[in-house]
């Protein structure tokens, strides 16, 4: 935040108290404060710490066992100065509350901790001049030092709910082991992950995790991808095979040569999306921090107005006065508003992650959940990439025979097209058939014999150039050198979930679109198959985006889903980019949310989600300041004709209460069903 700052050592920043971090990293290297956000010392942050919550407990027991003699010396009139001395430790644990107000009256950006150390701080001053000046002659220690215990204790059970709500980041460092088995010429030594690097081999036991990715040079087992892919369905790998980060080996044992280690790792690209993620904010969290701000002044406003108006107007004793004016400070802390939102988006995060979504920016998320519009490209998103056999045509109708000779050529081919006739064949039950004399015809086909026969398989290219006419609808041809024989039409096969995810789409009110550079004949059987209610056909990569602008220009909110890598022109025009099938290369640039898994059910997944988040971002809001909207006047004691009247520790238990029920509503998302 202060990147002109630097120190020789650890401590804290001179403008603004935050903690100071190792400049580049190094542990010896000056400090600086260039790498720290404030976000990171927001209220949520520190009450997501599960080392808070153990702090605020351990306080809380220590006043709570000093109460018992305060109350004593209240009950039976003990000596003042003997309640001053026993107020004062308790008061001293409760300058927590203090050091974190510091941090906020340092950064400008009064809230909370603000408001608790000036109701804490004017009570307990106000008692020792009591006792210490005779004029005065009034003391409420026992009351500041309830407050205290019960804010003390609130603050744990709040501390308590953020930590529970879970950290994602937390949780993907639980996926790495501790150690790795490093090998160096026959001897294994156990060392630190931060001791590995590109090139080290390491051994992988039965149920351990891979340390880092690699590949197997010796060795076999099965391997849970889970955390990446989230298929529970364990994947047998071998020699040659790549394993990532944070892999289980279910059986067997392997020796893997490592090439992307620390944050090149996958566990290390995900980590830095959701700290990326962590540092975004929704619309909806700079609407509570801007109303944060906005009750602090208000609270520091209705305090004075209720000594003026107490006191000098209607003649009520000052320490009544006062004592209002502190409920009012203490019940409209706005704790309730500051985790209304993090704790949302930090289960949200969290529970995105465990379905292998990652979600660059947060904002993004209000996006998604207003979309109306989803564009898929076709290839490799709604079918496989892969090549499949539609249709056998032989003008003698002997389709066998003719899937036979075709198969025996392409035995002999290379070409992703031929290796799907083949495998097809197979399929099939048809032998392929002998062939002699082959010969590839570079960019036009192949030829052989069968049976002293010459046969040309090849595109309708080919055929014209034989002066032959081709059906333009079938993809590969079979001819003499004087006619067509037949033909096979193959096309990428549509996933089996492509469907599926569409119409959990429509059932969600959003259409679909798909992006496809095939004909517009095969495209419209692809969109009639999937019931796609726009086809954008012949498409080039370049001008993918346009399409997706045309869209925009109609007023709608269009979210694109592509591999990231052809589609970043489109992924970036559209309204949320979506990078799908990202893999074990989870880093992608284009897209503002990432899914590693190429299954289109993830994007309804999606939207559910970012539904349910921001009705639970809507909800805590509401609560948050509906809760101040009455508690603030009661604090003031506008409802006093009608007897009802809050002290300071009652206004605490309140404050502390509306700020759990925000924590445990959004708890209930942890348990979400993204399914329709």
């Amino acid at each position: 935040m202060h990147p002109e700052v630097k120190e020789p050592e650890s401590g804290r920043c001179p403008k603004c108290g935050m903690d100071l971090v190792p400049a580049d990293g190094d542990d010896h290297a000056p400090e600086d404060h260039s790498g720290h956000d404030h976000a990171d010392h927001d209220h949520a942050s520190m009450m997501a710490d599960p080392s808070a919550a153990k702090e605020f407990l351990t306080r809380f027991i220590i006043v709570t066992v000093l109460l018992i003699p305060l109350g004593l010396l209240k009950l039976f009139g003990g000596p003042a100065y003997l309640e001053f001395a026993v107020a004062s430790i308790i008061f001293y644990f409760g300058l927590i509350f203090f050091e974190h107000a510091r941090h906020e009256v340092m950064m400008r950006q009064y809230g909370m901790m603000t408001l608790v150390s000036v109701a804490v701080g004017s009570g307990y001053l106000f008692s020792a001049a009591g006792t210490f000046i005779p004029a005065i002659g009034v003391e409420f220690y026992l009351e500041i030092s309830t407050l205290i215990w019960v804010l003390l204790f609130g603050h744990f059970l709040e501390a308590k709910s953020s930590s529970a709500a879970g950290n994602a980041l937390q949780e993907v460092a639980k996926l790495l082991p501790k150690e790795a088995h490093f090998l160096t010429g026959d001897q294994v030594k156990d060392v630190s992950l931060s001791e590995l690097k590109t090139g080290d081999m390491v051994r992988v036991l039965p149920g351990e995790k891979v340390p880092a990715d690699g590949v197997i040079v010796r060795g076999q087992a099965n391997f849970s991808e889970a955390h990446i892919t989230g298929e529970s369905k364990p994947v047998e790998k071998g020699k040659t095979n790549r394993v990532v980060a944070g892999a289980i080996c279910l059986d067997g044992s392997v020796e893997v040569r490592l090439d992307r280690v620390g944050e090149s790792s996958t566990i290390g690209q995900i980590q830095k999306l959701i700290a990326t993620a962590q540092n975004t904010k929704p619309s909806a969290q700079r609407l509570a921090d801007k109303a944060s701000s906005w009750l602090t002044l208000i609270a520091l406003i209705v305090a004075l107005l209720a000594v003026a108006i107490w006191w000098l107007l209607i003649g009520q004793p000052f320490v009544f006065s006062l004592t209002l004016a502190i409920t009012v400070l203490v019940i409209a802390c706005p704790h309730a508003l500051g985790l209304a939102i993090p704790t949302v988006t930090t289960i949200a995060t969290k529970l995105a992650v465990n379905n292998g979504v990652f979600i660059k920016d947060m904002a993004k998320l209000e996006v998604v959940k207003k979309a109306d519009y989803v564009v898929f490209d076709k290839t490799g998103t709604l079918t496989r990439g892969e090549f499949g056999v539609t249709k056998v045509e032989a003008v003698d109708k002997d389709e066998r025979k003719l899937l036979a000779i075709v198969a025996g050529l392409e035995v002999h081919s290379s070409h992703v097209i031929g290796q799907s006739i083949v495998k097809f064949a197979k399929q099939q039950g048809v032998k392929p058939a002998r062939v002699t004399e082959f010969k590839n015809l570079a960019g036009k086909g192949i030829r052989g014999e069968v049976d002293g026969r010459t046969y040309f398989v090849g595109s309708s290219a080919m055929m014209k150039s034989m002066s032959l006419k081709p059906n333009p609808l079938a993809s590969v041809f079979i001819a003499t050198q004087t006619e067509i024989l037949g033909s096979i039409t193959l096309a990428d096969e549509v996933k089996p979930e492509a469907k599926t995810a569409i119409d959990k789409l429509h059932r969600l009110g959003v259409k679909v679109a798909m992006l496809t550079g095939d004909s517009r004949k095969i495209a419209e059987v692809v969109g009639k198959k999937l019931n796609i209610d726009t086809i954008f056909a012949e498409v080039m990569p370049r001008n993918k985006y346009e399409h997706i602008k045309s869209l925009q220009d109609k007023g709608r909110v269009v979210i694109m889903v592509g591999d990231g890598v052809n589609d970043a022109p489109a992924l970036t025009q559209a309204n949320v980019g979506i990078a799908v099938g990202a893999g074990t290369d989870v880093a992608v640039e284009a897209g503002d949310i990432v899914l590693t898994r190429s299954n289109p059910e993830d994007i309804s997944r999606l939207v559910m989600l970012s539904r349910r988040v921001y009705r639970k971002m809507i909800e805590n809001l509401v609560w948050a300041l509906g809760y101040n909207t009455l508690a603030i006047p009661a604090a003031a004691g506008l409802f006093m004709p009608w007897g009802i009247q809050l002290k300071p520790e009652y206004g605490a238990i309140l404050m502390s209460l509306s700020s759990v029920i925000v924590v445990i509503n959004a708890m209930s998302l942890r348990k979400a069903k993204l399914a329709i």
